[in-house]
């Protein structure tokens, strides 16, 4: 009992001992620093602790997320973005392991901590808005546009009318819709000195509120219309196939009515105007998918403008120009049938080549069998020339007729002989070399059964496929297929088989074949 105390407690020594010695990555005191917010930075320096380590190269070994920096010399910081966490979730914890290596230690010293970051909530964002021109004894409607009124979480809004500063008989709706029919006083008034109107945009459920105004005035000319775009971007950038959608809402301070037309122009000829779909009156929407030649090689990208207008009556008009970037991109779907049928070609040549050794096969062992049978009648006989035809009769049994053979006649000597096998020796074939060709070609059989189930099997996937060791796992089965007693065996090159090379027939041979159905392009 003494003994097993003693040995524990030369354990705990040592290891006291050898942690004591070993390098360990030193976090900042307390737990302050793991509690962090949306758009609030964190900075610190990370230090190794050790015996015999006097400079230390730090990382991030798992965990980092976009904005979050760690230098060599241990200095961290992070500012998490403002979507980082779901503003329904609250919070959202972040795991993260530091590394630390020492220049003398083979083992590197790692550290895990975890952060917990809380949402922080923006109140709205709200732009300077576009003047609401109204007309006399006329019901004038204007909403808010959410390209200049919205929230950056994505939180619902409301708006909220100041009714102190709203004319008389102007309504407001929660969702900006601002409706008004100034009499002919307000009217008169508001054409001498515009007035400005006041509300307040609040996000739910959190309430933030941010104040914004409206400048409302009276319309005396004929006013351009407008183009609203949604995404409310001016660049977009894409690969090839892949799909854009843009949005195009029309708008005419003198009335929807007053629309005309809405086309656009641009100077590449593959963009064409059916792209361009109309919804309604005015509304439209463009639909964008680059083919996969549309970039041609060898431009790795290619860039364009369209210029989207709207006319009115009066030929006024709004100009919204897009630039599109169009990234050449590999068709992976050609891509991999290339591959596959590749793939199925190879097993294909495999399955070609077992057919027609099979039927060499069977060929051999029929020799063979016949060479073993022949021992037991031999003859060989050698007649005059005029005594050809009754020497057959005469030797050969007639209730064996399948033994009469004739086999030349040179010189005036008539040779008669009695089984196959005799005959191979008289021209100089052994029976060895029968065998050897029987046994190689058992062999070779084997070895392809072998490597193709294994080929099969391996890139049976489009994945597997991809790798670069495919190609070169085809050229080693397609090595494997060449004979090099092709001559000896006496294979006929213009072989066809009998069976079509079906997926079915393929599979027979080799059932890991995984076949696909052709794709289109």
């Amino acid at each position: 009992m003494r003994t097993n105390i003693l040995i524990f407690s030369l354990l705990v020594f040592f290891q006291q001992l050898f942690a004591q010695d070993s390098p360990k990555i030193v976090l900042p005191a307390g737990t302050d620093w793991t509690q962090l917010k949306e758009g609030v930075p964190v900075a610190f320096t990370l230090r190794l602790e050790g015996k015999n380590c006097q400079k230390a190269q730090f990382s991030i070994q798992q965990g980092k997320v976009e904005g979050m920096e760690l230098d060599s010399a241990g200095r961290f910081y992070w500012k998490p973005s403002f979507d980082f966490v779901d503003r329904l979730s609250g919070y959202k914890s972040q795991q993260v392991i530091f590394e630390a290596r020492c220049d003398s230690a083979e083992e590197a010293s790692s550290a895990k901590v975890e952060f917990k970051v809380l949402h922080v909530n923006r109140p709205p964002v709200v732009k300077d808005l576009k003047p609401f021109y109204v007309q006399y004894n006329t019901t004038n409607i204007y909403k808010i546009d959410r390209y200049f009124v919205f929230d950056e979480d994505n939180d619902p809004i409301v708006v909220v009318p100041s009714m102190e500063t709203l004319p008389e008989g102007m309504k407001m709706s929660s969702q900006g819709e601002v409706s008004w029919t100034p009499s002919f006083t307000q009217f008169k008034q508001i054409k001498t000195q515009p007035i400005y109107i006041e509300f307040y945009v609040e996000d739910q459920p959190s309430k933030a509120q941010v104040k914004g105004r409206l400048k409302v005035e009276a319309t005396q000319i004929d006013l351009p219309p407008e183009i609203v775009v949604v995404p409310r971007e001016s660049n977009f950038t894409l690969k090839e196939n892949q799909t854009v959608s843009l949005r195009f809402y029309l708008s005419d301070p003198n009335g929807d009515d007053d629309i005309q037309d809405f086309d656009f122009l641009t100077d590449n000829p593959q963009i064409t105007k059916n792209m361009l779909v109309k919804n309604t009156p005015n509304q439209y929407e463009f639909i964008f998918k680059p083919s996969y030649d549309f970039v041609k090689d060898p431009l790795d990208t290619l860039g364009f403008n369209i210029d989207f207008f709207v006319l009115d009556k009066t030929k006024k008009r709004d100009v919204k120009t897009i630039h599109f970037v169009v990234k050449n991109a590999i068709n992976e779907a050609e891509t991999d049938q290339k591959l596959y049928n590749l793939y199925r070609g190879t097993l294909q040549r495999g399955w070609e080549l077992m057919e027609q050794m099979k039927e060499k096969e069977t060929e051999l062992k029929k020799l063979y069998s016949q060479a073993k049978k022949g021992k037991k009648n031999r003859s060989i006989v050698n007649a005059s020339l005029g005594a050809t035809t009754s020497l057959s009769s005469f030797l050969i049994p007639k209730d064996r007729p399948e033994q009469q053979r004739l086999a030349s006649t040179l010189g005036g000597t008539t040779v008669l002989t009695i089984s196959t096998l005799e005959a191979t020796e008289v021209i100089g074939k052994s029976m060895k070399d029968l065998i050897d060709r029987l046994n190689y070609i058992i062999e070779k059989k084997n070895e392809i059964q072998n490597k193709g189930d294994i080929f099969a099997r391996d890139f049976s996937l489009k994945s597997s496929r991809r790798g670069p060791d495919f190609l070169r796992k085809v050229d080693d089965f397609m090595s494997s297929m060449s004979l090099k007693g092709l001559v000896v065996l006496d294979l006929d090159a213009a072989w066809e088989p009998k069976n079509k090379p079906t997926d079915n027939n393929i599979k027979k041979t080799f059932k890991d074949f995984n076949p696909e159905q052709p794709t289109s392009f």
